[in-house]
């Protein structure tokens, strides 16, 4: 299983990790950290060389009661980010965190390699086109409801089952568009109670279905800190666990905050499976 970064072949058959870069000043662990150039690169290049393969970067914090952002001020925050981040690392795959057809269009002409998506293209009906103008990776992201309910709106009859056909729509509508390379996130924390997060996550195993490389998202989420009773700072080592289960159930990228660990969690997990 392969996606085609930049024209590299990136294969998936052994995990990889995606580190996250928030550059909104409000995001749930880490917003503010990474506010002026040198932080930034500094933390780039300790993802970098801790192992991380991909670096994603957001300028909308989609916690739940976030501010509203608006295109032109994302524009205006990523843009110049994309712009250092490509000039001092020119060979780093850079994903951009962004549901916004025209943040991904400057982005992928300024340098960035993927689309993380988290509304899949249904906040802005110009995103699949964008994606197959410019023949990016695409990560589609599970979720219900708009960006203002997608927190809210948490009912079901089978969610798994659910899930699945909604990928299986936004794919066949991404194959229609010609878009080669998707990704799909099950969408962690969206649209999704404490105990639906972790009936997903039992049965996670089933989206090999879709024939896909499978991300997951659990770095410092509420369905770590809440079953903890504690915090985002303090849930490093319950997301630990959460990525061990991921990579057990078939994913293929662990998308974390803390880069090293996670790359510690792919070694011991191949280590063991290869035994």
């Amino acid at each position: 299983m392969k996606i085609n970064c930049k024209g590299n072949l990136i294969d998936l058959s052994t995990p990889k990790v995606m580190g996250i870069l928030n550059i909104t000043p409000n995001s749930f662990y880490d917003g503010g950290s990474y506010n002026n150039k040198i932080a930034m690169l500094n933390q780039i290049e300790k993802m970098i060389d801790e192992g991380a393969t991909f670096i994603d970067v957001g300028a909308y914090s989609t916690k739940p009661n976030a501010d509203f952002v608006s295109e032109q001020e994302e524009i205006k925050r990523i843009i110049p980010v994309v712009q250092l981040i490509v000039n001092h690392f020119p060979d780093v795959l850079l994903s951009i965190d962004t549901f916004r057809s025209e943040v991904a269009n400057q982005s992928i002409n300024e340098g960035a390699s993927i689309i993380n998506d988290i509304a899949a293209g249904t906040f802005d009906e110009k995103m699949m086109e964008t994606i197959s103008k410019h023949q990016v990776p695409y990560i589609m992201m599970h979720l219900k409801g708009g960006l203002n309910s997608m927190h809210e709106i948490t009912q079901y009859e089978t969610i798994v089952k659910e899930i699945i056909y909604y990928f299986s729509k936004r794919v066949a509508l991404a194959r229609k568009f010609g878009i080669n390379d998707m990704i799909v996130d099950p969408g962690f924390g969206f649209s999704k109670t404490l105990s639906q997060n972790y009936e997903v996550l039992k049965k996670l195993e089933l989206f090999s279905v879709l024939d896909l490389p499978l991300l997951v998202g659990f770095s410092r989420k509420s369905m770590v800190y809440k079953v903890l009773d504690n915090n985002p700072k303090e849930a490093l080592n319950g997301t630990t666990v959460l990525n061990t289960l991921g990579l057990s159930k078939g994913a293929n990228i662990l998308r974390v905050h803390d880069v090293k660990q996670a790359v510690e969690t792919i070694s011991i997990f191949t280590k063991f499976q290869n035994s």
